[in-house]
């Protein structure tokens, strides 16, 4: 194998004179999963058809030869990393399905330099994230609770009150399924965007998974019991300071964990107003002269580019779509937040889609913006 980026030098040079490293490693608790090949078992939506073949890859060297095997053999391929961004049709999938299961953490620690860590992709994200706050590392904590693995985080770019992943990331290490080599991007190659990446944009429309299969992660963390400071209003309010203080990270974490269950983001089995993948429509950025023509009370947030940022939720709630809409089916929007679709009782991928399309068609003739799903979707349309 050959790595056509690697760059060996460690992020900051550290010096006996300096201070020293204390070098870590290990592996979180593993959450052992289903080796079912329905799909429907591995997914946050409960939803999915079955895989003509399903691989469990443990290691980098499994990973790489579950996809090259699938790749050699002209096999559709689909790589799941928990399954919670993604809605599969309830055909299934005709290919190979490798679940990511590689675990691992190794970490070089100095007062002058940080925490400089690596993380195999199959470890669990918010597992991570409540690591990095039990060791005073700071940056992630505002990412508590988002579901899936941590080779996931760079290929949606996961950001949420106020934080994104890329504001962390030193470099991503990759399997390149189109060069069949390992090829490891530094953080200023991924090119993300508001969830987004070069690893996303790597998909074609007619694939499941992109030309590159992330293995692992480097993190760059300072080293501090206090948060970064809070850039998202409501949780600046929950914790009763003013955005842009910082607090204890543990106090961010539980607050962060308090929102995302007050609106069901918080995936519990056993209240199906959770099965969903989150956040089903990203927030729209569209020119000024759009935004201009929504109502003055429809939230805006300016963007580097130029464009403004309005919210998916209040466009939903505003279209005439409620929570729980509609009330009755299958399929509804949560009772708690209105981005998020839930399988409410036996719902198919069917189901969610007509779901996403009634509301999609609704904002349109109500706003003209078009929403865009956030999860991948296999074998389906909206």
């Amino acid at each position: 194998m050959t790595e056509s980026t690697w760059v060996p030098e460690d992020i900051v040079p550290v010096t006996e004179e300096s201070c020293s490293v204390e070098r870590l490693s290990g592996q979180l608790p593993a959450q052992r999963t289903s080796d079912s090949p329905v799909l429907a078992e591995h997914t946050t939506f409960k939803i999915g058809g079955p895989a003509n073949k399903l691989v469990r890859a443990t290691t980098r060297d499994e990973i790489i030869a579950a996809v090259s095997e699938a790749d050699r053999a002209g096999e559709p391929l689909l790589v799941l990393s928990g399954g919670s961004n993604v809605l599969i049709g309830d055909e299934g999938f005709d290919g190979t399905v490798v679940l990511v299961d590689n675990h691992g953490l190794e970490a070089e620690v100095s007062g002058c330099g940080g925490a400089f860590v690596q993380v195999q992709a199959g470890e669990v994200w918010d597992d991570f994230v409540a690591y990095t706050i039990s060791q005073d590392w700071a940056g992630i904590e505002a990412l508590s609770g988002i579901p899936g693995l941590v080779g996931a985080a760079p290929i949606q770019n996961i950001g949420a009150y106020g934080q994104e992943v890329a504001q962390t990331i030193a470099r991503v290490r990759t399997w390149d399924r189109q060069k069949q080599e390992l090829k490891t991007f530094m953080a200023s190659d991924c090119n993300f965007g508001y969830r987004d990446s070069v690893f996303k944009r790597s998909r074609a429309d007619d694939q499941a998974t992109g030309r590159f299969v992330v293995l692992d992660v480097w993190f760059q963390f300072g080293l501090a019991s206090l948060s970064e400071p809070v850039r998202y209003t409501q949780l600046a309010q929950t914790l009763g300071v003013e955005v842009g203080e910082r607090v204890d990270a543990r106090k961010v974490r539980e607050a962060v964990w308090a929102l995302r269950a007050g609106k069901g983001m918080v995936i519990d089995p056993h209240d199906h107003d959770t099965w969903s993948a989150g956040s089903f429509f990203m927030n729209p950025i569209v020119d000024e002269s759009v935004a201009a023509r929504l109502p003055s009370t429809a939230p805006r947030f300016a963007q580097p580019d130029g464009r403004i940022k309005t919210s998916a939720a209040w466009l939903i709630d505003h279209a005439g779509f409620g929570r729980g809409y509609p009330a009755e089916g299958a399929a509804r929007l949560s009772s708690k937040h209105v981005l998020a679709l839930t399988n409410h009782q036996d719902a198919t991928a069917a189901d969610i889609v007509s779901l996403a399309r009634t509301v999609r068609a609704g904002v349109m003739e109500r706003f003209g913006i078009r929403l865009e799903p956030e999860p991948v979707l296999v074998g389906l349309e909206i």
